[in-house]
């Protein structure tokens, strides 16, 4: 069980800023993933979009093992004075930094396709299922440690959010600006060496995010080394009887599909659908602006209504203005973007929340089983996101290539109209689809209401003061 030193500096803006940094760090590396990455490797090394998607969703399955594995040492780990959680971003940050740049050898495009290929999964299964992982579960386990009190855990996950945010509008606002060029036909294609350029500085970028995060953070809940001897079927019971954890595992998963099936196709629909490599930066621009605003605004407005209320009510409204896109079919690029940054709303309103949501999850655990394991619900909910990275990124790579995508044309996009066609169609109905499924979770199998929420904050508050 976990209790509370009274010894330490109070929580305040040097914790907010401390862990807003280590999403920034996280999603330098992350975020280049899931935006460039595919693009990367289908246009640059010419590996095909379905293969692209087949290595995403097998790193899946490595994941379900290594996330688990991560979430058991976490939890497993001895306390330290920088506490239970923090040692670990100081271990990992080079490791994941180093393994993130590897994923961009644009030095090996001339080899063999065997060799690329088997390149290619070896440094993403490197990066992601092992160096993310050991970094990404201690660090999201972490907000539990940092302090007990509910409204100090929901602005852990806004300035998380922040901090997501400002690395994805580096990446989603600058980085088209430079890796893309226009070729002697009027082609936008994107520039393998730039791309090594910018993996580069990301990964630096991600080391420095880090250990501000690790100087600025406090742990103040000593969550004592778990003792007792691992059981998986334990485990299981314990995931499968937790309703709450189905419920955000579902939304999350969605969401992921919604949110980045946006941000790899948005490679595709800009540049070629479009014409416009700057329609890639001004979208991401006007999006993380306003998911930035949301998330000053998010927690009251959460505080009011609730986190799940409000999440499922963005999920509604992305749904709606991305089916909107889809049956205009428009070829106005600013109509396009404006209904790309509403849509996008969906996203501010879950992604605001959703760090909250799963330390209310762990909450509503420990009510229930009178044990927290925060490692080990944070590395399932971790596994759920990255299942929807995989998803987005298998089902765009397979639609994609149903579309007609393929090395072809990539090099002349432009005579290709029908692709273009279907590629805007896939940007629009896949995140249509994910947000309304999203939404219908949060109301059907997510329990925790506020109503709910505000319950189990009470009962374990009751507890540990019965304890002094």
């Amino acid at each position: 069980m976990s209790n509370t030193t009274n010894k330490i500096r109070p929580f305040g803006m040097r914790d907010k800023i401390g862990y807003m940094f280590g999403d920034f760090g996280n999603d330098f590396t992350f975020i280049l993933s899931s935006t460039f990455l595919m693009k990367f490797y289908t246009d640059v090394m010419g590996v095909s979009a379905f293969i692209v998607g087949i290595m995403m969703m097998v790193a899946r399955f490595v994941d379900a093992v290594t996330d688990v594995t991560m979430g058991q040492i976490a939890d497993r780990s001895r306390p330290t004075a920088k506490g239970k959680f923090l040692p670990w971003i100081k271990r990992m940050c080079g490791p994941v930094a180093l393994a993130s740049f590897l994923m961009y050898a644009v030095w090996f495009k001339d080899m063999p396709m065997g060799f690329k290929i088997v390149w290619m999964f070896g440094t993403y299964l490197l990066w992601g299922s092992i160096c993310y992982t050991g970094i990404n579960i201690p660090y999201g386990s972490m907000a539990s440690a940092i302090s007990p009190e509910a409204k100090d855990r929901s602005e852990l996950s806004s300035w998380r959010t922040i901090g997501a945010t400002l690395a994805s509008m580096f990446i989603g606002v600058v980085l088209p600006l430079i890796v893309y060029y226009t070729d002697a036909s009027g082609n936008t294609l994107i520039s393998g060496p730039k791309m090594a350029i910018a993996g580069a500085v990301c990964s630096i970028c991600a080391i420095i995010c880090y250990m501000i995060c690790y100087n600025l953070t406090t742990e103040r809940v000593k969550i004592e080394k778990k003792e007792e001897k691992f059981s998986f079927i334990e485990l299981l019971k314990t995931l499968v009887t937790s309703r709450a954890l189905i419920g955000i595992v579902l939304a999350a998963l969605l969401l992921l599909l919604a949110q980045l099936t946006l941000s790899a196709m948005g490679q595709y629909v800009f540049p070629n659908y479009f014409g416009s490599a700057t329609g890639v930066s001004i979208s991401n621009f006007c999006a993380n602006i306003l998911v930035i605003v949301l998330a000053f605004i998010v927690p009251a407005l959460a505080s009011k209504f609730g986190k799940k209320e409000l999440s499922a009510f963005g999920g509604l409204l992305g749904a709606a203005v991305f089916f909107i896109a889809f049956v205009l079919h428009t070829d106005n690029l600013y109509v396009f973007i404006a209904l790309y940054t509403i849509g996008y709303m969906g996203i501010g309103f879950f992604n605001v929340n959703c760090w909250a949501m799963i330390t209310d999850v762990i909450d509503d655990a420990e009510v229930r089983e009178g044990e927290r394991s925060d490692g080990t619900f944070y590395s399932v909910y971790s596994f759920a996101r990255k299942l929807g990275q995989a998803a987005s990124s298998g089902l765009s790579g397979a639609l994609l290539t149903l579309a007609g995508w393929n090395a072809t044309v990539a090099k002349s996009p432009n005579s290709y109209p029908e692709v273009l066609d279907g590629v805007y169609n896939i940007s629009c109905l896949v995140p249509a689809a994910g947000f309304l499924l999203m939404a219908l979770a949060l109301i059907f199998v997510y329990p925790l209401g506020k109503k709910k929420v505000d319950q189990n904050i009470a009962t374990l508050k009751a507890r540990r003061e019965g304890k002094k």
